[in-house]
């Protein structure tokens, strides 16, 4: 339903657009970046009476949406950003870096490979264990599976010599301090709302 990312500055999309030639015999070259902090499903924009969840019959506690269980988008929306209040009490700001090209080979969902820009930040690490905390993990991606990262393209039948080529890409690292995260809803893909630590 919506997820927490990181704000990601225009050297990235400039890396990014660099590289973009040598994406060749991937399905989906990626046109908007983004750095996912943590997804959020239907359990978490519910409403709450104590420790109870009141969500439609079909939601599944793993966060997979039902339509029926979902509450209005503006809803949720303001539901989530209460709830995010607390865990992001306190956050300092944090430094991000951008350091390489690597791949999934096997990713939890959707087609592979995945080639993507490697993320360093222990800030950002902090965070994201601090939110699965109070949300929970999705299994597979989150948690001690989360890596964070920023898709450049995936599926398709790359040449081995093309992803060995992005993979050789030597570029300076690129550094930047967060100092605030954007609520992304991937239904109207834009950021809904922007939490300032």
């Amino acid at each position: 339903m919506f997820s927490l990312n990181v704000p990601i500055p225009l050297a990235v999309g400039r890396l990014a657009s660099d590289l973009h030639p040598k994406l060749s015999g991937f399905d989906r070259v990626r046109d908007r970046h983004t750095l996912v902090c943590k997804r959020f499903g239907v359990a978490d924009v519910a409403e709450r009476t104590d420790e109870n969840v009141t969500v439609g019959p079909d939601a599944d506690p793993a966060g997979v949406e039902a339509d029926d269980a979902r509450p209005p988008r503006p809803v949720a929306l303001d539901r989530l950003r209460e709830r995010l209040r607390r865990p992001l009490a306190g956050t300092s700001p944090f430094r991000v870096a951008v350091t390489g090209v690597d791949t999934f080979d096997a990713p939890a969902s959707g087609a592979r490979p995945v080639v993507y820009l490697t993320i360093e930040s222990d800030g950002l690490v902090r965070l994201h264990r601090r939110l699965c905390a109070v949300f929970g993990p999705i299994e597979g991606i989150e948690g001690d599976d989360y890596v964070p990262h920023v898709t450049l393209a995936r599926g398709g039948n790359p040449d081995p010599g093309v992803v060995a080529d992005l993979l050789a890409s030597e570029f300076e690292p690129i550094r930047w301090r967060v100092h605030a995260l954007d609520v992304w809803d991937p239904e109207v893909r834009e950021v809904a709302a922007t939490m300032d630590l």
